[in-house]
């Protein structure tokens, strides 16, 4: 909803007036409804503020409670106002007006220190206790709203962004080693394990689920959340379980459409945003309100090349949930003029780091700013359904079966899934029994980094001891034959830097366009509720993520509420749009590799592999190519270090 921004002196003496202008001078490239300093003597509060909710609209931040002697700053948006009502005992009256940040100041005022563990939602906030002398901060426990921070011998400073940080004087402008080894040696999205390490050394970051406090010039860091797997709700019928589902589903998706603006969505032709869409449609229908509904789809004239299992075009599916749900505005965009190439700078631009996503990174800029053209105040997504809503692995189900000798559900559930999706029984029991009884030795990192091309430079990586540091945090990056896809997803919610790059993406494309990035998928009560299930509930008759598949009945055509034959896959044309310029594009691939900026972090050598094979294959299927995709994350990394000089 805002960006906002703190400076608190840590030696007691007066802050200097230019201090906070220049942070908020630094969100000037973002739209602002009003923006508002408050300061007092040693301490700052800024709001570059956007209206979301029909409640921020009296909202002026920051604001000063002369009474408790309490002022905030907030970039928040609270879901369980209800139940947040009833416990600080809100007078009815009192209810609809308030704004979320008085809320948030009567948490602190009730529960103190712990009152993010009482909040759902997605915030960053920071409250200056004027009679305890402390500066109280939080941020949501996945990270969809970002905070950096930064020290001197002068004074701590906040800021929703890095740019305002970097402005102030004696903060140095130098990169983080440490971070960058993360950042290379990890192959997927994730950035860095190290959660409060930032691009820059001298800005570190607010982690996900994490409080701070600001005392005597101290800052001290406490983790408030933590999500685990605790007791199994048991329910006596599958119908009682789906009805227990839809009414948290509901819940949520009802607390994420919840602005003064329009309510839009993000829609594929799969069961996450499918569903997000469907409960949304019903909801805004009990509102007289539409729901917006944007989609992409590969450009005219491209051939889909992907495997029978999957489709790059989804348009059909997602027509067919248009149609079956009803109340929906539907939109689909093919950005002709987007590819991953023309993109990077925008998107450096907006997260002030380097990143990986190139293959999806040109249609959702586009989404964001189609959203935002129609007037959107919230963007729905299904972002973190595979963990959630939709979890359900067929296969792994078995194999637990079989381990666990449970011979007879093994026998039906098998039976029921190779006929449903024509599969071979002799076939899949191979893979059932490979899964269920791994080589008992585990492989060496370099034999698991068989086959995949070297990204970050073997010097570097010594150097900084990054495989060692990935290691000490328990992240497996290239895969352990003996952990089971249950390690992997109690580990999606243990481990917070899973979720920070979507935190930031959203949250910054969201002050960019005055529109809020909301999944339903990730609220903090349907995911506690989807861990208290039993497995038995999304794997049923033959049905992986039967859970859903079952709660969507009646909300989702069975064509899309069934099918588990074929997946959609986005940004397959991706190396399709670059063809026209493909002469450039190499040309970048070569000039990138040649570059003595980048020869101490990367490995040349495996680049140049890289770039003879990507060369001599100008083909829309390579893609997503481990040769194409170390290129094309190099462009990118090199285009950052040019940026910073």
């Amino acid at each position: 909803m805002s960006a906002i921004s703190s400076i608190c002196s840590l030696n007691g003496q007066p802050l200097a007036v230019e201090y906070g202008p220049r942070v908020m001078d630094g969100f000037a490239k973002f739209p602002a409804d009003y923006v508002g300093m408050w300061q007092q003597n040693d301490v700052f509060l800024g709001c570059h503020g956007q209206w979301i909710t029909p409640e921020s609209l009296s909202e002026r931040l920051p604001s000063w409670d002369e009474a408790s002697g309490l002022a905030i700053t907030a970039d928040a948006i609270i879901d369980n106002r209800t139940e947040l009502f009833d416990l600080l005992h809100i007078h009815a009256s009192d209810r609809a007006a308030m704004t979320d940040s008085r809320l948030l100041l009567l948490a602190y005022e009730k529960w103190g220190n712990e009152s993010p563990a009482h909040l759902v939602g997605d915030f960053a906030f920071m409250i200056w206790d004027a009679r305890k002398r402390t500066l109280f901060g939080a941020r949501d426990f996945s990270g969809n709203r970002t905070l950096y921070y930064t020290t001197t011998g002068e004074f701590a400073a906040f800021s929703t962004t890095i740019a305002p940080l970097l402005s102030l004087p004696g903060v140095e402008r130098g990169l983080n080693e440490l971070w960058l080894s993360e950042f290379l040696a990890i192959p997927i999205s994730t950035e860095s394990v190290d959660v409060f390490s930032t691009v820059y050394k001298s800005i570190r970051q607010l982690p996900p689920a994490h409080s701070f406090l600001l005392r005597d010039g101290r800052l001290t860091f406490a983790r408030y959340c933590t999500i685990t797997s605790k007791k199994k709700l048991i329910l006596r019928s599958n119908e009682e379980y789906v009805e227990a589902f839809r009414d948290v589903f509901r819940s949520a998706v009802s607390s994420k459409v919840r602005t003064f603006k329009k309510a839009g969505s993000k829609l594929s032709g799969g069961l996450d945003s499918g569903s997000v869409a469907s409960f949304a449609a019903r909801e805004l229908l009990n509102h007289n309100k539409l729901l917006y509904t944007f989609s992409y789809v590969p450009l005219e004239g491209f051939t889909d090349w992907t495997p029978k299992s999957r489709i790059a075009n989804e348009r059909d599916n997602i027509k067919a949930t248009v149609d079956y749900v009803g109340n929906i505005q539907d939109s689909y965009y093919d950005f002709p003029n987007y590819d991953p190439l023309s993109a990077i700078d925008d998107w450096l631009d907006i997260l002030e780091s380097p990143y990986k996503f190139y293959e999806n990174s040109f249609w959702t800029k586009g989404i964001y700013e189609k959203a935002s053209e129609a007037g959107m105040g919230v963007l729905l997504s299904g972002s973190r359904g595979n963990w959630t809503i939709s979890w359900g692995p067929v296969q792994d189900y078995h194999v637990e079966l079989l381990r666990k000798f449970k011979l007879i559900t093994l026998y039906q559930e098998f039976n029921s899934f190779c006929e449903n999706i024509g599969v071979s029984r002799k076939k899949m029991s191979r893979v059932i029994t490979r899964k269920a009884f791994p080589r008992l030795s585990r492989r060496s990192d370099s034999q698991q980094r068989d086959g995949l091309p070297e990204w970050i430079h073997p010097e570097f990586a010594e150097r900084t001891h990054v495989y060692e540091r990935l290691r000490e945090h328990g992240y497996d990056f290239w895969g352990d034959p003996s952990q089971n896809v249950y390690d992997v997803r109690r580990k999606q919610f243990e481990k917070p830097y899973y979720w920070t790059v979507t935190g930031k993406v959203g949250c910054m494309q969201s002050l960019r366009h005055s529109l809020w990035d909301r999944d339903p998928t990730n609220d903090l009560r349907v995911i506690r509720f989807c861990l208290s299930l039993p497995e038995n509930q999304y794997v049923q008759n033959g049905y992986g993520r039967s859970l859903i598949r079952r709660a969507t009945s009646g909300y989702l055509p069975d064509s899309v509420r069934l099918n588990q034959q074929v997946r959609g896959i986005q940004g397959a044309d991706g190396l399709y749009r670059m063809l026209p310029a493909w002469n450039e594009l190499v040309q970048e691939f070569r000039d990138t590799i040649d570059d003595p900026r980048i020869a101490g972090y990367l490995d040349v050598k495996g680049l140049n592999h890289a770039w003879h094979a990507v060369k001599a294959s100008p083909r829309p299927e390579i893609v997503f190519d481990n040769e194409f995709r170390i290129l094309m994350r190099s462009v990118i990394l090199r285009r950052f270090l040019q940026r910073c000089g």
